[in-house]
């Protein structure tokens, strides 16, 4: 507890001198001992692993149990074919995920930071990696903390730590305070300094105490290192669904024997058949194109300033019913702005924007008072100092009272520095041969040393009863969460001691500031509450100063729904948990406390996103569902631990993703679907042949054709359809809803059917034609023909195209499950249209070039044959349009 320890003992502790500081030696030997001064992330996983890791599913598993059987029964082209289909889905996720790495490695890759340090008795620069523990540090205005420090001097120093505190005003920090309570907490441990906070002001020295791990930032990068990795909901419909299909195909395979013995068929005939009703039964794309629609998915994302980490998240976020946001810097600009001003009976407000505004007379005094008194520097959009001092000058820009204009017109010849005593600070400034003292502090500290005010440009005595109104108006901003300042001054004909600067002054005003919400975040989280999801604010800064940005924005409508990480402690978890859905802000929290307030919301069965850019937002973004971090703002730790992270730093972007998981997973769906519509027909077109006694329709080789090039096609194209323009006046899905909810099984299991009988009815129309009635019993000696095996390939070859043409039209309806194709557009998605046409050709060019027809055992059909299987193709689509006339109908308000 080095915040405990008197200077001289931390000192003597570390073993260091602060005039010499350590000697290069020793510094060598330290680093040796501890290390480079650097987070340590977990160690990458190498292309094996990953793509092992690919293979990790249940739909993988039962394809190379497939292609082992067909291997051992000398199919091996089929098994070839297989193999190809489990390669290339893991092949897919693999790049996919090393792009992703590589693509938060290029954004967290940033040059390391410098450091002022004293070594052999000189100041030197050298890599913040190369700090270790007693080396001596000098801090000024501008430089990152590079470890955690016991303060040994300190001058005005104030040091922002918003990035481990979430406290968006600076800490000040004084090296003489001695701190004895064990469980003081970081935001008021004014004698130390912590690594990656930023000096803001003043100038100080300190002693280095820890590094890299060790330091307050490396204890919560500990706690990211613990596996927390849940599935997301995508992944547990298709692991559930991956079961299902396994355990349907080794059921299917057991039906095939149990039939064989009972009619008495050929075994190893029918072994053949088990195979072709397997790989009938087993999507072999469906790995694959769920990878592909995902990463097709997360390309758009990045257009958008989001880059994904995981595939998965990128449908997590079409979930999200809870999205708790860090306040500074995500919902607000992390800048002070002056947004009131008061002089004697004059209340202004200060619109945002960049317009020039002309001040009255007491205003121009004001401001000029404000702005001669402040550090702070502002040109060219960007400010340096003490954020209240920036927005005291910016102030003095809209009013075009420059600082550089009156610093040189009345130039600072005295000053008497802040300090957290008098809560005051004031300078001596020449004015033409006469001289004038402005102090500015806080308003009732002001009020003390103060005989007069001015009021129109006069002054006058400063009444009780003017006191009282001043205090009025001050505890009316107070009450508004705007930090207070007064100014005031006094004339002189000479220069003035400090120490009789702050006497018999004259009051001018005061002004209300406040860190502003972001523009364009109060029209995202209305949209965000449109779509049924629930804004949270979570911040270390004050409740009052909370709870009014949450009203601004709408996220909350009284302080009733504000809650103080004290107030979380004083609640046993039972509850918290119970109470949660109450509250829309958590004020003065500590990252113990967001964990707490994360996993209390999941709790209810909510999926929550959690977004932030502090260190102190870490644990958090790695417990929820989805953490979002913030790219530019962001800290390595934080971007690290979460799933996504925005690159604009803009909080509407999270709701465009969602917009975008919403879709995605919809997208999905619909080629799930339509794949085990597929599927399912060629399950029933073989299945009720066998019931049937019929002579099977379809070939293992033809069906592996279907399922890996005529349904891929389509079954990509429905995954980049594109997206429903009303997705987001929808209620986030439940995530325990199924692929099959709201009517999407049935229709499944309809068009399933449909396609199935229909190959059916093509095969025995193809057999009919050619004097062949299977519906009878035929004869083994007429099933050895030569007619009967042209028949055979001729019905087949019909049954192979309708087969294919039915899915490939039956892909059109597929689009939306209630609206009609002619309502989204019948054109509007091309690649589908291509995907139609393309898997028309292939079919053609298979029954047509010689050695392909030879290979697939079928041969060219007529024009009129095509005619008949487009006639037989059409039906799914049109039972399935006119199913959502019907229904459509029933959901129409009937006239009153």
């Amino acid at each position: 507890m080095w915040f405990s320890k008197p200077t001289k003992e931390a000192l003597k502790e570390l073993n260091v001198d602060p005039s010499q500081g350590l000697s290069s030696a020793e510094a060598k030997s330290r680093l040796e001992k501890y290390g480079p001064n650097k987070l340590k992330g977990k160690p990458k996983k190498s292309l094996l692993s990953l793509f092992m890791s690919q293979l990790k599913d249940m739909l993988i598993y039962v394809l190379l149990g497939a292609a082992v059987i067909t291997i051992f029964i000398k199919e091996y082209a089929d098994a070839i074919i297989i193999l190809l289909v489990v390669i290339l889905n893991a092949v897919i996720g693999v790049i996919q995920e090393s792009k992703a790495e590589k693509a938060v490695e290029a954004l967290q890759k940033m040059t390391t930071p410098k450091s002022l340090v004293r070594r052999d008795g000189e100041v030197k620069e050298i890599n913040s990696e190369e700090v270790v523990p007693g080396d001596i540090i000098i801090l000024d205005a501008g430089r990152f903390i590079p470890a955690d420090i016991r303060l040994i001097e300190s001058a005005n120093l104030q040091i922002e730590e918003s990035a481990l505190t979430g406290e968006s005003v600076p800490s000040s920090k004084d090296s003489l305070i001695l701190l004895e309570d064990p469980k003081t907490p970081i935001g008021d441990k004014a004698n130390m300094a912590f690594m990656s906070t930023l000096v803001t002001y003043g100038r100080g020295e300190g002693v280095v105490t820890a590094t890299a791990m060790d330091t307050e930032i490396g204890k919560i990068a500990k706690i990211l290192d613990e596996d927390n990795d849940e599935l997301t909901p995508l992944q547990r419909r298709l692991e559930e669904l991956g079961k299902t299909l396994g355990y349907l195909a080794i059921g299917i395979c057991v039906l095939i024997f149990v039939i064989a013995l009972i009619q008495k068929r050929d075994l190893f005939e029918m072994f053949l058949t088990a195979i072709s009703l397997a790989v009938a039964a087993i999507p072999e794309g469906l790995a694959a194109i769920v990878a592909i629609v995902l990463a097709l998915g997360v390309t758009r994302m990045s257009k958008i300033n989001a880059i994904v980490k995981k595939l998965p998240a990128v449908e997590t976020l079409g979930s999200v019913n809870i999205i708790c946001s860090d306040k500074t810097g995500t919902l607000t600009q992390n800048k002070m702005t002056v947004v009131k001003t008061y002089t004697l009976n004059n209340l202004r407000d200060i619109p945002a924007g960049k317009d020039t505004l002309t001040p009255s007379s007491d205003e121009k005094e004001l401001i000029r008072s404000f702005v001669l008194c402040s550090d702070a520097t502002y040109e060219n959009g960007a400010g340096t100092g003490d954020p209240t001092e920036i927005a005291l000058v910016v102030m003095g820009e809209r009013f075009n009272l420059t600082r550089n204009f009156l610093n040189n017109a009345h130039k600072r010849v005295g000053e008497k520095p802040f300090d957290s005593d008098r809560k005051l600070m004031s300078t001596l400034n020449e004015e033409n041969g006469t001289y004038r003292v402005h102090t500015k502090g806080a308003i009732d500290n002001l009020l003390r040393i103060s005989t007069t005010i001015l009021q129109d440009g006069k002054v006058v005595p400063l009444t009780d009863e003017i006191r009282k109104r001043i205090l009025k108006v001050t505890e009316e901003m107070s009450d508004s969460a705007l930090r207070v300042l007064g100014v005031a001054y006094k004339d002189s004909e000479s220069v003035i001691d400090a120490k009789e600067m702050e006497k018999e002054l004259t009051i001018v005003g005061i002004v209300g500031m406040i860190d502003p919400p972001r523009l364009e975040v109060k029209d995202s989280i209305q949209e965000a509450k449109a779509a049924g999801i629930t804004p949270i604010m979570i911040t270390g800064d004050h409740k009052n100063t909370a709870v009014a940005i949450a009203k601004e924005l709408g996220i909350a409508d009284s302080i009733s729904q504000s809650l103080t990480g004290a107030e979380i402690d004083e609640m046993s978890d039972e509850e918290f948990s119970e109470k949660i859905n109450h509250y829309r802000v958590f004020a003065r929290v500590s990252p113990e406390h967001k964990v707490k307030i994360v996993r209390a919301f999941k709790a209810h069965g909510n999926i929550v996103s959690m977004t932030g850019d502090g260190v102190n937002d870490a644990p958090s973004l790695k417990y929820a569902d989805i953490g979002v971090a913030m790219g530019i703002t962001g800290t390595d730790v934080a971007k690290g631990a979460s799933d996504m992270i925005l690159t604009d730093d803009n909080f509407s972007t999270i709701v465009n993703a969602i917009e975008e998981g919403r879709n995605i997973y919809n997208n999905i769906k619909k080629s799930v679907i339509f794949l085990l519509s597929c599927n399912l027909g060629e399950v029933i077109s073989i299945l009720f042949s066998i019931l049937f006694f019929w002579p099977v329709p379809l070939a293992a080789t033809q069906l592996l054709w279907i399922n890996l090039i005529t349904d891929s096609l389509p079954a990509i194209a429905l995954g980049i359809d594109p997206g429903d323009k009303d997705v987001m006046k929808l209620k986030p899905r439940d995530p325990k809803q199924s692929f099959f909810a709201e009517g999407s099984g049935a229709r499944a299991v309809i068009g399933g059917f449909l396609i199935g009988l229909l190959t059916l009815t093509a095969f025995f129309f193809g057999m009919y034609e050619h004097g062949f009635n299977i519906f009878t019993n035929l004869a083994k000696e007429v099933t050895k023909s030569s007619d009967y095996n042209t028949a055979l390939i001729y019905a087949r070859t019909m049954a192979f195209v309708v087969l294919a043409a039915s899915q490939l039209f039956y892909s059109l309806s597929m689009r939306s499950h209630d609206k009609s194709i002619f309502k989204i557009g019948l054109f509007k998605n091309k690649f589908l249209i291509a995907s139609i046409i393309i898997g028309l050709l292939l079919q053609e060019v298979v029954i047509s070039v010689p050695f392909l027809a030879d290979a697939f055992g079928v041969h060219n059909i007529s024009l009129k044959d095509w005619g008949l299987v487009i006639l037989f193709s059409l039906v799914p689509l049109t039972v399935n349009e006119l199913i959502k006339f019907f229904v459509s109908l029933t959901k129409r308000p009937t006239a009153a």
